[in-house]
């Protein structure tokens, strides 16, 4: 009696090392290549989502050698989307165009800010009609709006840091409405006044809320 008991479990041993380990879902990921070290990634990273991963990283690299970049990054591993961001600065005409261009051939997405990505921090709280704008005033219209709710904007790390984050994706108190839903709505109607013949020309204006919308479209925690 107690060899078949013991016959039983070792069957049972048997069957039970076949099975299967559970299999683990893999999440798509998603390679945010940045131009900026501090200010994007910080951004980006910041978001968690159940659903999806986000890779941001700042490369420190600018328009055409940014996107080069991102081709040699998006090798390493399967992703769902790459997408670059960066500005328009000082560079050439030429240079930012054919930058969007390049990043287009590889099959990549851009979300660029021209003059600046502080022009997407700035629609979260300032309806801005387009038009001229220089980072650096960028900034202290940043500054102006976000410091009176308790966050600042420093221009030395130039950091997305948890308070500012954190009212950029919370209501605003005259509308009741998402900031980060805001901002997308002010960027799409700056972006609907050019022709996109010349990305460079269109100072001010961001695709980052193309990126955006994108990535909202997973579950957040």
């Amino acid at each position: 009696m107690a060899s078949r008991e013991v016959e039983k479990r070792r069957r049972q041993e048997k069957h039970s090392s076949k099975r299967k380990a559970p299999h683990l879902a893999v999440l798509p990921t998603i390679l945010i290549v940045c131009e900026g070290k501090n200010t994007e990634p910080s951004y980006f990273n910041a978001m968690k989502f159940k659903s999806a991963t986000i890779e941001a990283v700042g490369e420190g690299y600018n328009t055409v050698s940014l996107v080069e970049r991102a081709a040699v990054l998006a090798k390493r591993k399967t992703y769902e989307e790459v997408w670059c961001v960066f500005d328009k600065d000082d560079f050439s005409d030429s240079d930012f165009n054919q930058a969007i261009t390049r990043a287009k051939k590889y099959g990549f997405h851009v979300a660029y800010s021209n003059q600046a990505f502080e022009y997407w921090i700035l629609l979260h709280f300032n309806d801005h009609a387009g038009g001229p704008l220089h980072r650096t005033a960028c900034q202290a219209m940043i500054n102006e709006a976000i410091n009176p709710l308790g966050a600042t904007y420093s221009k030395e790390d130039k950091l997305v840091n948890g308070p500012l984050f954190h009212l950029m994706f919370s209501n605003d108190c005259d509308t009741g409405k998402e900031r980060s839903q805001l901002a997308i709505q002010r960027a799409k109607r700056i972006y609907g006044l050019f022709d996109h013949r010349s990305p460079a020309k269109e100072e001010s204006s961001t695709t980052v809320f193309q990126l955006l919308e994108y990535i909202l479209s997973f579950k957040r925690y």
